[in-house]
């Protein structure tokens, strides 16, 4: 099967359907090509849908990622992630492999197909021109022959016209012999040129073309086979990112099947686990039974309306006041307890029985607490005005011990990168004093001693944040179920009571009162005990300050100062920027510690200056 033999005539028809060939692998070549602009399109929306649902740094989305099933489904995103670079190694091996090298091939292509039909026509040209010389050659050689004819013909009808002279017979007999003449070298010349061009037409068709076409034929069909091998590259490509694709997706299978149920339940125990146990039971308090009392019980107190008792301090000014109040400034919250025998929020405290009320009052008056819950509305009073305090004692137990171990952590990774450092500026040093061409050692001094400042500066402030951490480790409670067991014991032997609002606990809102070793319990008489009374027993003064600017006080809690004032300290600074002073009896609030200049009696805590 050869075209030189076969199609030896569709000369045309070759150069037409070899140029449609041409095409067809350009158009494949741009169908290759728009499908990696669509492979590169899909990568770079995923990357795109991947990065959108990344989690921000340092976000609150970024502490959501904690869980495992947000772990699972970051996962998916980086996979994702990894799935669009399989899709960009796709579109760059089809680039690559494919358009880049067809492309080149179609212009070799081109200029193949060029220099083979261009050498066709130049042997058509070539035939055709010795053709027209055979045309030439053969109307020549008819005509020569007419003319020898015509000329024959003239001399025979001369010869036999007994009128014409013998000179003109003689004319027309040798006008004759040179027409036969001619016709004779015509009919050589035809016969030459006439062998001549069926040699020509013969080495045409049986030589020349045949072997034009052959290379035609050769060249199309390494362009069939080039474009088949092309599509197997196209194949390939895709089957060779299949297998990182299935680990892709195995990933994202890994991913999700690592999702835990039950540690993100743990997680979200001690993501918002406050520390503080359930209250206990309120014991029912019967009103229907009348009130049997003394004459010394009556004297103590006498009935509100609807018959509700209204209890009153005997032998106490009316400026003594139930000490959890301060008149005119809103109670802060109630304590809540770290046992279940205390009621943050309920009614009434329960009573394991019935005693007399004079006995409880006297219980009540006997007992002198020392009374810090003004501390509760200092840091509630902070909160509002956006100061968040160093130890985190605005936070529930549980979630300031993580604050704080957190805290912890960071400084000393700190002062291990400080430490780190000095070390290396030592050896430094030490080598500039083994060689001195090498540098001063003397240059290293000022540094040197800036870092190990750093180390015992971060030292101390974690060892303050340590110390916190175990005053919090050491205040919660027990979580294991047989601590909550012999807690309940405990409760149901022993009468539950309320410590004082001094006592060292949070309450739900945050805040956080004195130790519990400074002060005594006081048990709680009723739910509404506390709006029978209007002030409070006057804290006493613990030194004196000096208003070193002017203060607005606006805000509740808070008290007005001129630059210059002095006035009595009856509350240091706990640490959250807030100090407790006095004008007069009935005039006290807190002022910011760096708005005054405090002097702290010597029989306190020693003399402290604040500025």
């Amino acid at each position: 099967m050869s075209w030189g033999t076969e199609l030896w005539d569709q000369f045309d028809n070759l150069e037409k359907h070899t140029q449609w060939g041409i095409d067809i692998l350009e158009k494949y070549i741009k169908f290759v090509k728009e499908r990696t602009e669509i492979e590169l399109s899909y990568a770079k929306q995923l990357r795109n849908l991947s990065k959108k649902y990344q989690p921000k740094k340092n976000s609150k989305e970024e502490e959501e990622y904690k869980y495992t099933s947000c772990k699972a489904f970051l996962s998916t995103l980086n996979e994702m992630n990894d799935y669009a670079g399989q899709h960009e190694v796709i579109s760059e091996n089809m680039t690559s492999q494919i358009i880049v090298d067809l492309a080149r091939y179609v212009q070799e292509l081109k200029q193949e197909r060029k220099s083979n039909f261009h050498d066709g026509r130049k042997a058509q040209q070539h035939i055709e021109t010795c053709w027209k010389q055979l045309e030439s050659s053969k109307r020549r050689f008819e005509r020569d022959c007419k003319e020898a004819d015509r000329a024959q013909q003239y001399f025979e009808k001369m010869d036999a016209d007994i009128n014409v002279t013998k000179a003109d017979v003689e004319k027309a007999r040798q006008q004759a012999q040179i027409r036969h003449q001619m016709a004779e070298d015509s009919k050589a010349d035809y016969s030459s040129i006439l062998q001549k061009f069926n040699h020509e037409q013969h080495e045409y068709y049986h030589t020349h073309i045949p072997n034009i076409f052959q290379k035609i034929q050769e060249m199309e069909e390494r362009r069939i086979v080039r474009m088949g091998e092309s599509m197997k590259t196209y194949a390939e490509v895709d089957r060779q990112v299949i297998p990182i694709i299935g680990k892709c997706l195995d990933g994202i299978v890994k991913a999700a099947e690592s999702i835990d149920q039950n540690n993100d339940s743990q997680l979200v125990i001690e993501a918002y686990k406050s520390g503080f146990e359930p209250p206990g039971d309120i014991e029912f308090e019967d009103y229907t039974q009348p009130m049997k009392r003394t004459v010394s019980d009556n004297s103590l107190s006498n009935s509100k309306g609807e018959g509700k008792p209204e209890l009153k301090f005997g032998g106490k000014s009316k400026g003594k006041l139930w000490p959890f109040i301060k008149k005119n400034k809103p109670p802060p919250p109630p304590p809540a307890s770290a046992s279940p025998s205390a009621v943050p929020n309920g009614p009434q405290s329960p009573k394991q029985q019935k005693e007399p009320l004079s006995h409880r009052f006297n219980e009540f008056m006997t007992s002198k607490p020392k009374i810090h819950c003004f501390r509760s509305l200092k840091r509630g009073l902070s909160l509002k005005l956006g100061a968040t305090p160093e130890d985190f004692s605005n936070l529930p137990p549980e979630q300031r011990r993580k604050k704080l171990q957190q805290k912890v952590d960071e400084l000393n990774k700190e002062i291990q990168k400080e430490v780190d450092q000095r070390d290396a500026i030592t050896k430094m040093k030490d080598v500039y004093l083994k060689n001195p061409q090498m540098g001063d050692p003397a240059s290293l001094d000022h540094k040197l001693t800036e870092v190990s400042q750093n180390v015992e500066k971060l030292r101390l402030e974690a060892q303050k944040f340590e110390a916190w951490l175990a005053e919090v480790e050491g205040r919660l409670p027990a979580r294991s179920e047989q601590a909550r067991r012999q807690s309940g014991m405990y409760d149901s032997q022993n009468p539950p009571t309320v410590n004082n609002c001094a006592q060292d606990r949070e309450s739900p809102d945050g805040s956080y009162t004195e130790e519990q070793s400074q002060e005594s319990e006081v048990k709680v008489l009723a739910p509404d005990f506390d709006d029978d009374f209007d002030d409070e027993e006057p804290l006493p003064a613990i030194g004196t300050c000096k208003a070193l600017y002017t203060f607005e006080g606006h805000n509740e809690g808070t008290i007005s100062v001129v630059e210059g004032e002095t006035l009595f300290v009856i509350e240091e600074d706990r640490g959250d920027g807030w100090t407790r002073i006095r004008r007069s009896e009935d005039e006290e609030g807190y002022v910011p510690t760096s708005y005054v200049e405090v002097y702290l009696d010597k029989n306190t805590k020693g003399a402290k200056t604040y500025i």
